[in-house]
């Protein structure tokens, strides 16, 4: 990735991480881990390692995987005393075995092969071993504007040039397909109406634009409309997150 773009991402994720209910949510997944003190689990697609340093905080031995260079070296500044290697959900630096829990948080739906990356979870994993999965339904955007129309065609735009937008509505299918265990699913449903989400739909508009699906005209009028909303406190999205949780044979 680019500068730029790891920029662009990072903000957007602080943004959302920062959000009502979001520490709520993270907390819920650590929870379904269910890991002992001490135990290591791995944070698949750790992004700044935010989730490294809570799980830490927890006595958890959290290990971060991303298989981006300058995520890592970012979440390496940020928690200087968290444990982050690089690696790729395909090919985890992770033994047989060796893991006691698997977390993967707004990543599955970034994977072109998700079954494939599930089979490596169930390798690191170890009897009895505890995943989970969290992330958004790419398709199930609800925000509000003045113009429901360009809205909908925004949220599809961007669905489509996701690798696997529809990956959590099947969460619970892919963690049965894998050979995993009392497979359950949560729906936290996050409701944003503040400007620190301002960016995530920004971001939405832009990337919509940069690959042509709206022309910048299009896209400077939404964003517009979005930037009047937070500023008159009329800002409103919801997005459905999906948390999925099973056990390893």
């Amino acid at each position: 990735m680019s500068n730029e773009t790891i920029e662009a991402l990072v903000t957007q994720l602080d943004a959302v991480d920062e959000t009502p209910g979001a520490a709520a949510q993270r907390a819920r997944s650590y929870e379904l881990l269910r890991a002992a003190p001490g135990a290591l689990v791995a944070d698949v697609g750790c992004g700044a390692g935010r989730a490294v340093a809570e799980l830490a905080d927890r006595g958890v031995r959290a290990l971060g995987i991303d298989v981006s260079d300058q995520m890592i070296a970012l979440a390496r500044r940020r928690w200087p005393a968290g444990e982050f290697r690089l690696g790729d959900a395909y090919a985890l630096p992770v033994g047989d075995g060796e893991a006691a829990g698997y977390r993967a948080d707004k990543v599955v739906h970034a994977l072109a092969d998700p079954e494939r990356a599930l089979a490596e979870a169930r390798r690191v994993l170890a009897p009895g071993g505890r995943v989970v999965l969290c992330g958004q339904d790419w398709d199930t955007f609800v925000i509000d504007s003045a113009d429901p129309e360009l809205t909908r065609t925004i949220v599809r735009e961007r669905a489509d040039q996701v690798a696997s937008p529809r990956a959590a509505r099947k969460y619970r299918n892919l963690l049965l397909d894998a050979g995993f265990l009392d497979v359950t699913v949560e729906v936290h449903t996050g409701v944003f109406t503040g400007a620190p989400f301002l960016p995530v739909l920004v971001r939405l508009a832009e990337v919509c634009r940069e690959r042509g699906a709206i022309t910048r005209a299009r896209a400077d009028a939404w964003i517009a409309d979005q930037r009047e909303r937070a500023r008159a406190d009329r800002l409103f999205a919801a997005v459905p997150m999906f948390m999925a949780a099973a056990t390893g044979p």
